[in-house]
């Protein structure tokens, strides 16, 4: 009767998609959703969208950095992302004399916005399935050796058609499905890009760790560039004679507010999600890498903050440091809960069940088996693979001697220390000695202690440098090559289960796993029901900034400039920030959230705590994504960074 219950379950579970606002959809094949988008309030059609021919949304829209979303809101090359997408590049600006982490940004003229070397923007020129290009040439009993190089020659020749560097334009195919599909994406690349504005951290970071990753959120998470172009409007490297771009689209930016209930839609960049995955897949993470890696990064972050809360200098140098570290170690601990409270791993080896029994006597036989004994043989080796990133690779002496990039004027030797005792010593008692070189055993046994190791390797260069070679070489030379080639394996075992489950469930609309392109994800302004007897209403506003505001604490010291706005009376009911369904991850940072007309009405920035693990499976209860209200970031503009010469070049409505 339990498994019956289970098995329906599954049944319910991975039957969602047509009923729940769960999905991130391509683009260039967004006419296929659109009725499914009208019907729940879109007022746009999918040229609105996504057009090659004529400007459209996805044309206001970039890739900012490595890993964020960015929306033009002028036709001066203005743009917004999150100040915690900005946050490294504030950081490298700042000095104790110029703390503008502690006390924001504010460009008063062209003049005065600054540059950022290596920080670059990409707008998405095209998209276009490129899947018989891609498989030209490959028979059917052809090897994998020979399959991969053909796939590989045949890639390169499409990306060498489509690039073009005189006109900025950079290409990359992406496998889709687990390589079932392939798509070429063709980027204009833009090297120039000003900062503009930042609030002061106590606004764009308000709330600190403590409320990352939670609602209610109160947190100004925005910050402000400039995209600079040649005279002809082409990319260009940095140049005082470059011109601000005039892009093709620029947001519509709403003044008219969300209510629950409204239609919305993130058109961003999601980074990477698991929505298919084996059960086993989602055991190891829930059981042991996510419970590992917190571990490991709590002792981390105890270390950082000890130093930071005794000097300014060292907060600035490690601030956006340990928000990186900590930004993935609250996640995680939510994913582990969100996953156990789900019974994910139970629902999905009913669903795999259910799958063989129906796959019996055809070519998906025996596949959910295959991975069961794939990842078997996997997880060990990729469990050590992830303690010695998590521990040898997070000691930046060990770094500095190997020639990888680093800024020393981020460095502080006793937080490294400390970090090099406790991280080795956590690395040595949780691996076998097999998993480790025999240069760290011969140095274990003749120091006799991390401690005594660690006074060695900080006194003498060329010791810490053949420790840090003798890791290096251990894991990239013996473990990595095993991890990558039982992974070749998995990748190519789901691809048959990808097609598989597509055959399983015909009527289940099948999106593709982020991978940091473009995509549109829709839902609408939604609060939820994290426990028993509660319900979290979907905005906040500034009452509650107020209600949290506490000097003695670095996170919740607001700028006296916001008492005083406060206590002046009118502001208390000034929204802050949103909650929606809408399915989104990593990456998605600084994404546009836009409501049914197509207009800027926030920035996504985060989700709650109890949904992430929508990574690898979307709980429509309780799974919402948390962004930044545009009035808000107007109200700040104006009233906190006197910039209201800003709005002025923007198109509010």
């Amino acid at each position: 009767m339990k498994i019956r219950t289970i098995a329906i379950a599954a049944a319910i579970l991975w039957a969602l998609p047509a009923l729940a606002d769960e999905g991130m959809w391509l683009p260039a094949l967004i006419s296929e959703r659109i009725a499914d988008m009208q019907s729940k309030g879109l007022r746009l059609n999918a040229e609105d969208l996504y057009s090659v021919n004529n400007a459209s949304l996805k044309d206001a829209i970039v890739l900012f950095g490595s890993g964020c979303t960015g929306e033009l809101v002028s036709d001066e090359g203005l743009l917004f992302t999150n100040h915690h997408c900005g946050y490294g590049y504030i950081q490298k600006h700042s000095s104790v004399e110029h703390d503008y982490l502690k006390d924001g940004f504010w460009a008063m003229n062209r003049a005065q916005e600054l540059p950022n070397p290596g920080l670059t923007v990409k707008f998405l020129d095209r998209m276009e399935d490129v899947t018989s290009e891609v498989f030209k040439g490959i028979k059917p009993k052809m090897s994998e050796e020979k399959r991969n190089a053909l796939i590989k020659k045949n890639i390169d020749a499409i990306i060498k058609k489509a690039a073009d560097q005189s006109k900025g334009l950079v290409a990359q195919v992406n496998a889709l499905y687990y390589g079932n599909q392939y798509f070429l994406y063709v980027f204009r690349e833009y090297r120039d890009v000003r900062l503009v504005g930042a609030p002061p951290s106590s606004i764009g970071k308000f709330g600190g760790e403590t409320d990352n990753w939670m609602w209610p959120r109160h947190t100004g998470d925005f910050s402000i560039f400039r995209i600079y172009s040649d005279k002809d409007g082409n990319p260009a490297d940095y140049s005082e004679d470059n011109i601000p771009y005039k892009p093709k689209k620029s947001f519509v930016v709403s003044t008219k507010g969300v209510k629950e209930g409204d239609f919305t839609f993130v058109y961003g960049c999601p980074g990477s999600t698991q929505e298919y995955v084996h059960s086993e897949a989602v055991r190891y993470i829930q059981d042991v890498s996510d419970p590992e890696k917190i571990a490991l990064r709590t002792t981390r972050l105890g270390i950082m903050k000890k130093y930071m809360d005794q000097s300014q200098a060292v907060r600035i140098q490690y601030s956006s440091k340990y928000a990186s570290v900590a930004n993935a170690w609250k996640k995680w601990q939510g994913e582990e809960k969100g996953l156990r409270k789900n019974k994910v791993v139970p629902v999905k080896q009913a669903y795999e069940k259910s799958f063989e029994e129906w796959a019996q006597g055809s070519a998906y036989e025996g596949l959910t088996s295959r991975l069961a004994n794939l990842y078997a043989a996997r997880n060990p080796i990729y469990r050590a693979y992830e303690y010695y990133n998590e521990t040898v690779r997070s000691i930046e002496k060990l770094r500095i001697v190997s020639g990888r990039p680093f800024d020393m004027k981020d460095y502080y030797r006793p937080i490294d220390e400390e970090t090099f005792v406790a991280m080795t010593d956590a690395f040595d008692k949780a691996l076998d000695d097999s998993y480790k070189p025999a240069f760290f055993l011969e140095k274990r046994a003749q120091y006799g202690s991390m401690k005594a190791l660690k006074d060695a390797v900080f006194a003498d260069d060329a010791l810490a440098k053949e420790l840090a070679d003798a890791l290096d070489g251990f894991y990239f030379e013996n473990i990595v090559p095993k991890v990558r080639e039982l992974d070749k394996s998995i990748t190519l075992t789901y691809k048959e289960y990808m097609k598989g489950q597509m055959a399983f469930e015909p009527q289940k609309a099948f999106y593709p796993d982020a991978n940091l392109t473009l995509r549109i994800a829709y839902g609408h302004v939604e609060g939820y029901r994290p426990a028993d007897a509660v319900y979290y209403t979907p905005v906040s506003t500034l009452r509650g900034i107020i209600e949290k505001d506490n000097p003695e604490i670095f996170d919740y010291n607001i700028p006296q400039t916001l008492r005083d706005i406060y206590a002046r009376g009118g502001y208390e009911d000034q929204p802050v920030c949103f909650l929606a369904t809408n399915h989104t991850t990593g990456g998605n940072s600084g994404s546009p959230v836009l409501n049914a007309d197509g207009q800027l009405i926030g920035i996504n920035f985060d989700r709650v705590w109890e949904g992430t693990m929508s990574d690898l499976v979307y709980d429509p209860e309780i799974c919402r994504n948390i962004s930044l209200d545009v009035r808000y970031l107007l109200f700040v503009i104006q009233e906190i960074g006197h910039a209201g010469y800003l709005l002025d070049e923007m198109n509010l409505y």
